[in-house]
């Protein structure tokens, strides 16, 4: 019999498309991987036999197989080895029963690398350890001030509980990654963190894509489909945006929060899940109830460990750390992380950064990727300067804007649909992305793509 030998960090990608396997691997390679192929059952269990894998990445159906049977040889050869399974729409509620039987997360087609490489991570690491620092880092949670030690602190007890979070902070912030490190840092942690963008989902959609549905629910329901409450059994579930939730369909999440029960659309069979809440907005959902645009009794139901992330400009000490954490993630391969001098740092001190951390990540990658390998000076940060493309305040406190966009003269149409598009631009066509910077909902931000007759979404 044939022993088979540790490769590190190897995944074995199991799909039967020629272009889902290449783009995998060439994606997943890049960063760092090693990574094999296989077109179903038969190659799997050869390649299998040879080496003992840390991770499969497989289709919920290949050829000459499925799913169980990937799993069934990969507990045999490698019994450490997670799996992520890679969904077609209609076979998410498959996805939910095989990860109930051990794998570690799944991603509905089409893929979103970003999103793979971010499950890919979380499953290299495998069970979170219970140093703090660790998870910290693992989470990305770059930082020493104050004001975000404390946030972070005050996370860490919440983690050791089930009781539901509200996060309320400015976009760019981190919120999510402030969700991900409760998840990580509790008992939760070896079940999946589901997340839910209530702004980025179609008001018609998001009732189904919380709750699921059942086959014929609705015109094009061709096959029976779990929400996300069902997904995130024992694990977390992560409404993130739930500012943007609708009103109508406010009363139905409060009864599945308070009950951890609900239907599918069209079923009348009552579905418990064991989940933990954690909700984050922009936006003040008090002061929304205040304008009758949220519901009290949701807000209070959500709002049982309330947390704060602080914006950049109240934590400019941080400024440092996260330039060179940026510096060593977006650093051009082959050529080195670049250098960064105090005269540059000093320049990132000027801008207030209305974006937050995610402003401040998006030009250090514009600035690593023109400039790979060489130091960052105050000549390169005058050049990339964040004032061309973005308004800011400045020292005293009055807005200002782009100089490149706000020429004299220049229409409020012509000055919008500039701004528009050099957002997009800078985050390489993410519309979420784009929204959270210019603080308005996705919905919004579609409205205005198709009104200026913008370009479309650059492909991955």
């Amino acid at each position: 019999m044939m022993t088979a030998s540790t490769s590190p960090s190897s995944i074995l990608i199991v799909a039967e498309g020629a272009s889902t396997r290449n783009s995998l691997k060439m994606r997943l390679s890049q960063s760092g991987w090693a990574v094999q192929t296989a077109t179903g059952v038969r190659e799997s269990s050869n390649l299998l036999a040879r080496t003992a894998f840390q991770l499969i990445v497989s289709e919920l159906r290949v050829a000459d197989g499925n799913w169980s049977e990937v799993m069934q040889m990969a507990r045999r050869t490698s019994p450490g080895a997670a799996v992520i399974l890679l969904a077609d729409d209609g076979s998410v509620s498959e996805a939910v029963q095989v990860m109930r039987g051990g794998a570690s997360d799944y991603l509905v087609k089409p893929i979103c690398f970003d999103e793979l490489e971010e499950s890919v991570r979380r499953a290299m690491r495998g069970p979170v350890t219970e140093d703090p620092a660790e998870v910290l880092d693992a989470c990305a949670m770059v930082g020493r001030s104050p004001s975000l030690l404390r946030s972070l602190e005050r996370a860490r007890a919440a983690s050791t509980s089930d009781a539901d979070v509200l996060v309320e902070a400015e976009s760019g912030t981190g919120k999510e990654l402030l969700a991900r490190f409760i998840h990580e840092a509790s008992p939760r942690n070896r079940r999946p963190l589901i997340a839910v963008n209530c702004a980025a989902v179609p008001e018609a959609l998001l009732e189904s894509e919380l709750f699921g549905h059942a086959r014929g629910a609705f015109t094009g329901a061709t096959t029976a489909k779990a929400g996300k409450f069902e997904m995130a059994h024992e694990g977390t579930l992560l409404l993130d945006e739930v500012g943007e939730m609708p009103l109508q369909l406010q009363p139905k999440l409060l009864r599945a929060l308070q009950e951890r029960e609900f239907e599918r659309l069209g079923e009348t069979r009552s579905i418990k899940v064991d989940i933990r809440v954690i909700a984050t907005t922009n936006v003040s959902l008090a002061s929304m109830v205040e304008q009758g645009r949220f519901r009290s009794d949701l807000y209070y139901r959500l709002n049982v460990i309330p947390l704060k992330l602080p914006p950049l400009r109240d934590r400019m000490e941080d400024i440092d750390l996260l330039a060179r954490y940026f510096a060593a993630k977006f650093a051009v391969k082959g050529q080195g992380t670049s250098q960064i001098s105090q005269e540059f740092l000093d320049g990132l001190k000027t801008h207030t950064w209305p974006g937050n951390v995610r402003e401040l990540g998006n030009f250090m990658r514009r600035v690593c990727s023109l400039h790979p390998g060489v130091e960052l000076d105050g000549f390169i940060h005058k050049q990339e300067s964040p004032d061309q493309e973005f308004p800011i305040r400045n020292k005293s406190g009055v807005r200002e804007s782009s100089t490149q966009i706000a020429a004299p003269g220049i229409s409020m149409r012509k000055l919008e649909r500039a701004h528009l598009e050099s957002t997009l631009a800078m985050t390489c066509g993410n519309r979420t992305r784009a929204a959270e910077l210019l603080g308005i909902s996705i919905r919004t931000m579609r409205n205005r793509i198709r009104e200026y007759d913008l370009p479309p979404r650059r492909p991955a």
